[in-house]
């Protein structure tokens, strides 16, 4: 099962790193973190151009079990799981991507 977890963060790109990340920062900060934000940091950044692009690496993250989305009045907002903390911090150790500022979080 560890080489599984192991392959899996091994597979992930920058905008993984980058939401989850953000997600953490957010839920350290008692903020809300949605996928309208992630779309807009992302784009900011660009990284990506288009809504389901952003939408695509927050499903995927969720299908992993890193994240989980919850639909919270008109918003779909996203929450780190424990084994989406383990993932980033596997990510952070090694240095894998460098951490980039959210414009959401910056405000």
């Amino acid at each position: 099962m560890e080489q599984l977890f192991k392959d899996q963060v091994d597979g992930l790109q920058e905008a993984h790193f980058l939401v989850l990340y953000w997600v953490t920062t957010a839920e350290d900060r008692k903020l809300r973190y949605n996928i309208t934000n992630c779309f807009d940091d992302l784009k900011s950044l660009r990284i990506t151009r288009t809504k389901q692009t952003a939408a695509a690496v927050v499903e995927a993250l969720r299908a992993l079990r890193f994240i989980d989305v919850r639909d919270e009045g008109n918003r779909r907002n996203i929450y780190i799981t424990a084994y989406g903390a383990r993932a980033l911090e596997a990510l952070v150790l090694r240095r894998a991507f460098a951490v980039k500022k959210s414009a959401f979080l910056e405000v």
